[in-house]
């Protein structure tokens, strides 16, 4: 893992169980320094990361841990892994005659609008010299080509809505960070809290927390500037718009 000297990393959505994993592994790599966890409630990290309180329904929050962060220089990374599929009465919808605009809205908010504002705040604290990195985890589903299944509504037009605003995102944020990388990363089946209602065989083709960070951050390792913009698989292969 590569990083310009002297940058920060910062995990946003880490009491979860996959931006746990990328913060220790992020720590372990003593690729960049300091790294951050932020996140709602008080996640548990190593030793030596600084945690800071962030909601992404409020974007005051979002603004004073862009500014907290900023504190300790410029940053190299950027890591948004949250998201939302089901939770206090929000379920994906097998059919359009489930569709509801309150849990609608409330899956956009979290999986689209707030990565966004994430993006509004933390872009400018990037690095603006050397290689940086702006990621959010989106998901293969939200892809409008490889849609074959139907359903899931809300989800599926929530990663897809962020996937536009990641590849929007990608080319302003070129105009004055040309080695800068904008990207979605769709981490695969991984078993988490997220996932767990809908795995049929929970140990078929799922991985843990810690080797998916690991295989993310090996992705992002990977690429380059001409791949801004687009949303990448677990297994390094581009995902369809």
């Amino acid at each position: 893992m590569t990083a310009p000297a002297s940058t920060s990393a910062v995990v946003i959505g880490a009491s979860g169980g996959i931006g746990r994993a990328l913060v220790c592994a992020l720590a372990a790599s003593e690729a960049y320094a300091p790294v951050f966890a932020l996140s709602r409630s008080e996640p548990s990290t190593p030793r030596g990361v600084r945690t800071v309180p962030i909601d992404l329904g409020d974007e005051a929050t979002i603004a004073a841990a862009a500014a907290n962060v900023s504190a300790a220089g410029p940053v190299g990374l950027v890591i948004v892994a949250t998201g939302i599929l089901h939770q206090d009465g929000v379920s994906p919808e097998k059919t359009f005659k489930a569709l509801d605009p309150a849990e609608m809205a409330a899956v956009f908010s979290v999986n689209t609008i707030g990565p966004a504002l994430v993006a509004k705040h933390f872009v400018p604290v990037l690095a603006r010299r050397g290689r940086c990195v702006f990621a959010a985890l989106s998901a293969r589903v939200g892809s409008i080509d490889d849609n074959r299944l139907g359903g899931w509504y809300s989800y599926r037009a929530s990663k897809a809505a962020l996937n536009q605003i990641l590849r929007t995102l990608s080319i302003e944020v070129a105009r004055t960070r040309p080695e800068a990388l904008v990207v979605g990363l769709h981490p695969g089946t991984v078993a988490s809290a997220l996932s767990r209602p809908f795995r049929s065989d929970p140990t078929k083709n799922v991985v843990q927390p810690d080797v998916s960070a690991s295989r993310l951050l090996r992705v992002l390792d990977s690429l380059g500037v001409k791949d801004t913009g687009g949303v990448f698989a677990w297994d390094g292969t581009r995902i369809p718009a």
